[in-house]
């Protein structure tokens, strides 16, 4: 869960659908070369999910957001494509630089005359400390009914079960209603430049008819109790404003007085942003979300104070927290090259999130807080997105929830971070945040994102099949 667009020559291979030899799509080809695995995964869509994505999690694939040290997008994409081919699903592989590979493919469906939907995940995954894990972050390994590692819940448990239930669907002769459009991409944790942002800059043909899209952080449960489980589906994410501060002072010995230090400037203005807490605004999304979750809860809603009602939603408040201001947190600094010199500059780096509509409004707070003094360096800035919560689409959703899960109650929510979702929009496409999971009721869902110990529940993946499986075939 994650720019500007840098254009890089583009390296395309189309994967070849025969690549598993003697494959055909001809009737029955499937019952004399399935094994007995294989036709279990014919009957069963959920068969071959964990094995999917262990085998993705055990591609590292860490983005760094520096392209001389980001591994393995292209061979988890290569991946990918082989998966699809297997089963006789052609993918073309894009470059947009080297080893910064994206896939996809396009499943036709039995009414032509109908909006194409994309469904999108992206493949490369934020770093991990191997001495802070209790596994290994790409071992895969699977330990008290989950499977860990990073990646697990970001996303690559979603592109499995994506890959499983098309997978399904080509063994059985399955077809949805309308065109699929698959999408796995590069460089969502670093901006989406060589990922999503690439492909609508430089292949946006491959998306032509898509009117609506689906991808990551949607459609995931939280227990009210033991019979009923709110399902937060994605409507609305903040804007992405990543920027840099720049402090220029006197540079000068370590040892003497010094009234024009950079450090300092920049150390004030960042601890002025780090304390600050913007004003609270309840839009649309996040006050459908709130009225639904009060009137379920029991809880007393008021309007002037939300943070008392988020207050009680256990592990999600974190989430939902961060949806009802502009937020703005320092990540990184840097300045010096020697213990004894006062330097000349100094620069920090501050991850903000804007609200639908306000990413302006938040620039000007932030040029109050820094002052006069301290440059405001853009790195990033992606608009905040929202739609509505109605139409096919969401009672399709809505529909494959319940039916998997009787105790389920579909809400909108609007995501804190931002995803591909925002690339993809540019191209007109309506997108949701929908992959689905039933969680356990004591997971601590929201703290696993790029979190150690990152994992997922095995019976939490297979449910995601069947959701997807019965909502792809409906809507």
């Amino acid at each position: 869960m994650g720019g500007g667009t840098r254009t890089r020559p583009t390296r395309n291979r189309p994967v070849d659908a025969s690549t598993r030899a003697g494959l055909s799509s001809g009737p029955g080809w499937y019952e004399e070369a399935m094994t007995s695995d294989a036709a279990s995964a014919l009957s069963d869509p959920t068969a071959e999910v964990v094995d999917l994505c262990r085998d993705l999690l055990r591609i590292d694939t860490t983005n760094t957001g520096d392209n001389d040290t980001s591994v393995g997008e292209r061979r988890a994409a290569e991946y990918v494509a082989e998966k699809l081919a297997e089963v006789g699903v052609e993918s073309v592989l894009h470059e947009s630089a080297p080893g910064r590979a994206n896939v996809v493919a396009r499943i036709p469906g039995t009414d032509p005359s109908r909006g194409a939907l994309l469904v999108h995940g992206h493949l490369d995954v934020v770093p991990a400390d191997a001495d802070e894990w209790s596994v290994g972050p790409f071992s895969g390994e699977l330990r008290d009914g989950y499977l860990w590692g990073r990646g697990a819940i970001d996303m690559k448990d979603f592109d499995a079960m994506v890959l499983a239930v098309v997978r399904h669907w080509q063994r059985t002769g399955a077809r949805p209603p309308r065109d699929i459009v698959l999408a796995y991409t590069a460089d969502e944790e670093a901006g989406s430049d060589y990922g999503a942002r690439f492909l609508v800059d430089n292949h946006r043909g491959l998306f032509d008819g898509c009117t609506e899209a689906i991808g990551e952080v949607g459609g995931f449960s939280y227990s009210v109790n033991d019979n009923q489980r709110l399902y937060l589906i994605e409507t609305a994410e903040k804007g992405i404003d990543w920027l840099r501060l720049h402090a220029k002072g006197r540079p000068g010995h370590g040892s003497m007085m010094h009234d024009d230090n950079a450090v300092t400037a920049l150390a004030e203005a960042v601890a002025r942003i780090g304390r600050h807490r913007f004003p609270v605004v309840v839009t649309d999304t996040v006050r459908a979300f709130l009225t639904e979750v009060s009137d379920l809860l029991g809880i007393e809603l008021d309007p002037d104070d939300p943070e008392t009602a988020i207050a009680k939603l256990g592990p999600i408040a974190n989430i939902i927290g961060a949806t009802i201001r502009n937020t703005a947190n320092p990540t990184r600094l840097s300045a010096g090259y020697k213990d004894n010199v006062i330097p000349g500059r100094a620069t920090a780096t501050i991850d903000c999130r804007s609200l639908p509509g306000q990413s302006e409004l938040l620039e000007r707070q932030l040029r109050e807080l820094v002052g006069p003094d301290i440059a405001i360096e853009y790195v990033q800035r992606q608009p905040a997105l929202e739609t509505t919560f109605d139409g096919d689409l969401v009672e399709a959703m809505s529909a494959a929830l319940r039916a998997e899960d009787p105790g389920a109650r579909p809400v909108p929510y609007m995501l804190s971070g931002g995803t591909d979702a925002k690339a993809f929009s540019q191209l007109g496409i309506r997108c949701f945040g929908f992959a689905p999971l039933r969680l356990p009721a004591d997971l601590n869902f929201s703290a696993l994102f790029h979190g150690i110990d990152e994992r997922v529940p095995v019976d939490g993946l297979q449910f995601g099949v069947r959701v997807l499986d019965r909502f792809l075939r409906t809507c």
